[in-house]
């Protein structure tokens, strides 16, 4: 067996564990490339034609309406009336539409109509432009946190 004075095996040692070192980052960072790929494919399954976390979040936020159409394909919910028990009054009523397989502001539009009944009939009245923008952004930060917790789950 060959032996090899101290001097010598010192920087051996030390380039060795270096390596080891970052050898394990770099194991570290393709674990951590491929989880944000898979995260990235996931959002794009093509069981439906639009982004999985923009279509679940929009399913959450009408989920207190009843739904009149739904197409995952096409990335289009319609809602039936529906009226607020505070408001018996006044009714809504929602077409969420997905626009995109990514996770952009602008892959969501909400259309809303809104009636207030007059004398017995219901009567279209209009929608304040807050209305549908806040909807908007609420689907989207519901997506949002929908695609950080599959990141970090």
């Amino acid at each position: 067996m060959m032996q090899f004075p101290a001097r010598t095996l010192r920087p051996i040692a030390g380039a060795l564990t270096a390596a080891l070192l970052l050898a394990g980052c770099a194991h570290h960072d393709k674990n951590k490339a491929k989880a944000l790929s898979a995260d990235l494919a996931a959002s794009k399954i093509t069981q439906i034609g639009v982004n999985a976390y923009l279509w679940r979040a929009a399913l959450d936020t009408v989920s207190f309406m009843p739904l009149a159409q739904v197409d995952s394909n096409g990335g289009v919910i319609v809602t039936d009336w529906y009226a607020n028990p505070q408001t018996p009054g006044e009714r809504m009523k929602l077409t969420v539409s997905i626009l995109d397989q990514d996770l952009r502001a602008d892959a969501v539009r909400v259309a809303a109509s809104r009636e207030v009944n007059q004398g017995g009939n219901w009567v279209d009245a209009p929608v304040a432009a807050q209305t549908v923008q806040k909807l908007e952004d609420i689907i989207l930060q519901r997506a949002r946190d929908l695609r950080r917790g599959a990141i970090s789950g």
